[in-house]
């Protein structure tokens, strides 16, 4: 089958599960916005949302496609590192001048995918383990309630000291995915046929408005609440 046999059909499927993945981070980005104008206007959309989202079968069945999606993207990058250490042979030991145009997250991609899905396990265990996961088999999984997403969220992260460490290790996380997602985006979209020299300049742009739109929208969820957190405790 060409798209495992083949070098072209592995970056296919990286490029078709990345992309798909990016949709979801622009959309949980979006909705965790939400916290950050709840807390400011007392509205209660996230709550909202997460109830819409919550224990439901079109929630699990999405939940259920987006870690297939993660575990084939991760499989065929460690795949694809792989083959491409063998064919490189011992020429990868040899000191090399730094490639023009070859910039530093594209030699990096897997340190890099190492470091986001770590934390994404980080991330699973904090929010979707207590909130979805309670709901659907009744176990207890924090002090807060499960339906009520906006207190687990500022629970973790306006946690005195505790707080102020979650939000610093999601900074780090955040910064480690948006090298990912700026060399990534643009190579899924050459791998697709965008590779002419008119539209390469045009898709590694289009790369880096999406990274920086992604990960700023999670970036202003951390650093409110991390601000918060520090004013609370100077009071």
């Amino acid at each position: 089958m060409w798209l495992k046999d083949s070098s072209i059909g592995r970056k296919f499927v990286m490029s078709i599960s990345g992309l798909f993945l990016v949709l979801f981070l622009l959309f949980h980005g979006s909705m965790n916005l939400c916290l950050v104008i709840d807390d400011i206007c007392g509205t209660q959309a996230y709550n909202w949302i997460c109830a819409m989202l919550g224990a439901n079968w079109y929630a699990i069945i999405g939940t259920l496609v987006l870690a297939a999606g993660v575990l084939v993207h991760f499989a065929y990058a460690i795949y694809l590192t792989i083959q491409n250490r063998a064919a490189r042979g011992n020429s990868r030991y040899a000191i090399e001048a730094r490639q023009e145009g070859v910039d530093w997250a594209s030699k990096n991609m897997l340190v890099l995918g190492f470091i986001v899905i770590g934390f994404l396990a980080l991330h699973m265990y904090n929010f979707w383990y207590k909130m979805q996961w309670a709901e659907l088999t009744g176990i207890e999984t924090s002090m807060f309630d499960p339906q009520d997403g906006s207190a687990i969220v500022k629970g973790l992260f306006t946690f005195g000291w505790t707080g102020i460490i979650y939000c610093l290790l999601y900074i780090v996380w955040l910064v480690a995915l948006w090298f990912h997602l700026s060399h990534g985006i643009w190579s899924a979209l050459q791998t697709m046929g965008w590779s002419n020299l008119i539209w390469l300049k045009r898709i590694k742009v289009i790369g880096l408005i999406f990274a920086t739109l992604t990960v700023g929208l999670f970036m202003v969820v951390v650093i409110y609440f991390l601000g918060v957190n520090i004013g609370t405790m100077l009071q």
